[in-house]
């Protein structure tokens, strides 16, 4: 399976296999938040793209292009800018991506990676015949507040997905009290967290040195035992772009 950045030539395109860290995670007391593979798993789910330079951008509320002012520390050469109006930061990825056949790409901001005083917007392309390069936007939610972006933050992730895959499934919703195995299961689930969050308190307990249950990460039930098929997953080792790209000549 294929992944393929066509770069436009005189850019470069800093993308890398998204990473787990966040600032927020490390800060977090006893960066306790790692203990949530959820989310960490949800980190590392595509690779991430870097923004060029550093810059401020600040709105003032209006809906033209020029009610958006961004301040660059360094020339992106056109790579970030106010195309929609609205308070809307544009990042102009120089690349034109190509997935294979019957598969989308999705470009969204890196997951729990939250900027203070902008929100993503996220999309979906099918990349296996447009021909194009793609953006990704970021809207200011504030007037008259300084938005922050540094170079080198991820400001960007993609993952391609199958086309319409989601169309084929049939949701359902039924009680719980139908399925008396995982409603019993559940009800036992519910009972041990209770006592492992109360364990939690006592500084000295063995819960409080674990920090989480961890029967998820382990792909075990309640009583140890592995039950997770070879498939599950508590990382993901995701490849780096091979740069292949044609080198100039030399006179």
């Amino acid at each position: 399976m294929k992944l393929v950045a066509y770069v436009a030539d005189g850019y470069e395109l800093d993308i890398r296999p998204a990473r787990a860290n966040r600032d927020w995670m490390d800060e977090y007391v006893e960066r306790y938040a790692y203990g949530c593979l959820p989310m960490a798993m949800a980190n590392q789910h595509g690779w991430e793209i870097l923004s060029p330079t550093g810059f401020t951008a600040v709105w003032n509320g209006g809906a033209n292009k020029d009610s958006l002012a961004v301040l660059e520390d360094e020339d992106s050469s056109g790579q970030i800018i106010s195309h929609f109006g609205s308070g809307i930061i544009t990042f102009k990825l120089p690349a034109v991506f190509c997935t294979e056949p019957g598969f989308d790409l999705y470009v969204m901001a890196p997951p729990n990676f939250p900027v203070h005083g902008a929100s993503p917007l996220a999309g979906i392309v099918e990349t296996d015949w447009v021909w194009t390069s793609i953006s990704m936007n970021w809207k200011m939610t504030q007037p008259e507040t300084a938005v922050r972006f540094r170079k080198g933050q991820p400001i960007c992730q993609i993952f391609p997905i199958r086309r319409a895959e989601a169309e084929e499934f049939e949701p359902e919703k039924r009680s719980l009290s139908d399925e008396p195995a995982l409603a019993e299961y559940m009800q036992e689930w519910g009972e041990k967290r209770r006592q492992f969050n109360k364990a939690l308190k006592d500084p000295n307990s063995e819960e409080r040195r674990a920090k989480w249950p961890g029967h998820y990460r382990r792909g075990a039930d309640l009583s140890g035992q592995k039950i997770a098929p070879e498939s599950h997953r508590n990382r993901l080792r995701l490849k780096t772009f091979s740069d292949l790209r044609t080198k100039p000549e030399k006179d």
